[in-house]
């Protein structure tokens, strides 16, 4: 009788029991985007849910802050939520952070769609990109393929699909509160206890989630998607830039020095690099452009600082027009002292480089053209002496001079010197 009455008592045990170890071993996975929407991000989003369809997480979760970003790249993500075998929930958090441009296609793809109070969603306008003006027909073009996206996008989750083309034709933009009435998003969630405690028990396709009390588990970057994600900040192209400037103007004022040409050509290339994919403006370049001529020209017409002052103002005013969209801005605090160090390069440094090119030559063999001394001995097209500098130079003229004449050096040829008789 005991020996059964123990054999039930684990039975019973192991009933009751094993749930709870399921529930406590229940684990979610997090990343986190913030910033532009680049090829980088996408793939690190695609690694991560394949990352949690491995290990068997309850749902991935995206907390997501950006601005916008590459259509292309938006619509890999998108394709990487159709096809992924693990609940993907899109949570646009903390409070302040902004779901726009990209970030409206990515967060209305998602299997569950979030955000934290405080938090905005919307204007997902195209822009055009590769540093020029979409001419308007190519506009329309990009708008209307655009609505239909989204348009894709919002039937299948079942969301709110008039909203989703207002967002996109109209630049519309809502709150949190607002998107969760319109039915726009699933949640609110304050922060991620309270998102996990409402994913609890929700059903998404086939799986019902056991978020609860399940242990979050981060999927860290790889160094290479930070390093590429790294170029995708506008704030970057402005300092890549600013290094191509210096490093370059840097060559040409100090010739030889290699270092810094070599710098400043591997920035250039960057910086047409990224140019080539952001919403650059020609406004802005033209700005910028015009600034580093005033610097020069302050250089070799000294204006008691008129010309350095419209260059900063030029140098500030691009950088705040470099980029065609809200999405990428250069912040200030990049600007300003970007804008000072720039003045006081060309004024110091590549202005002293400039000027020392141009003073006469004070040393060397060079110093001898244009000097006047005595012929040694008889000098003709073949040889000759003169005396100069302290040393006897072997001569020639194409026109004899007599010893004891004058003449004059007019060039040099290895170690002998072309004279000419001085009248």
């Amino acid at each position: 009788m005991r020996t059964r009455g123990w054999l039930l008592s684990l039975l019973l045990g192991l009933v009751f029991f094993w749930p709870k170890v399921d529930a406590e071993a229940a684990e979610v996975g997090i990343i986190h985007i913030q910033g532009p929407i680049s090829p980088a991000t996408a793939d690190y989003i695609s690694r991560s849910i394949d990352a949690a369809a491995e290990q068997n997480f309850q749902c991935l979760i995206i907390q997501l802050d950006t601005p916008g970003g590459l259509l292309d790249s938006t619509k890999d993500i998108v394709r990487a939520f159709y096809g992924a075998k693990v609940p993907v929930v899109v949570y646009v958090a903390p409070a302040g952070a902004y779901a726009g441009s990209a970030g409206v296609f990515i967060t209305l793809a998602a299997h569950v769609a979030a955000m934290a109070p405080d938090t905005g969603i919307g204007a997902a306008h195209p822009v055009a990109l590769g540093g020029g003006q979409a001419d308007e027909v190519m506009k329309e073009k990009m708008v209307n393929f655009a609505v239909s996206y989204i348009e894709t996008i919002a039937k299948k989750r079942g969301r709110n699909i008039e909203w989703a083309k207002s967002a996109v034709r109209e630049s519309a933009a809502i709150t949190a509160e607002t998107a969760l009435a319109t039915n726009v998003i699933d949640l609110i969630a304050l922060d991620l206890p309270e998102l996990l405690e409402k994913l609890d028990g929700r059903q998404v396709d086939d799986h019902q989630l056991q978020t609860a009390s399940a242990k979050v588990r981060e999927i860290p970057m790889l160094l290479r998607e930070r390093f590429f994600q790294m170029f995708w900040r506008p704030e970057v192209m402005f300092i890549l830039m600013l290094v191509a400037i210096y490093g370059i103007l840097g060559e040409l004022g100090n010739p030889g020095a290699i270092f810094p040409g070599v710098v400043g050509a591997i920035a250039l290339i960057l910086v047409l690099y990224m140019a080539a994919v952001l919403p650059v403006n020609i406004a802005g370049i033209a700005l910028l452009v015009l600034a580093v001529a005033l610097f020069i020209a302050e250089i070799f017409t000294p204006s008691f600082g008129l010309l350095t002052a419209g260059g900063i103002a030029a140098f500030i005013f691009g950088s705040m027009m470099l980029f065609d969209t809200p999405a990428f801005r250069v912040p200030l605090r990049f600007i300003i002292p970007g804008a000072l160090l720039t003045a006081v390069f060309f004024l110091f440094m590549m202005g002293a480089g400039l000027r020392a090119q141009l003073r006469p030559v004070r040393a060397g063999r060079e110093t001898l053209l244009g000097k006047i001394t005595k012929a040694e001995t008889l000098i003709n097209q073949q040889s000759g002496t003169v005396f100069v500098e302290g040393e006897i130079w072997n001569a020639v003229s194409e026109n004899p001079v007599e010893a004891g004449q004058l003449v004059e050096i007019i060039g040099i040829e290895g170690l002998t010197l072309k004279v000419k008789p001085k009248t």
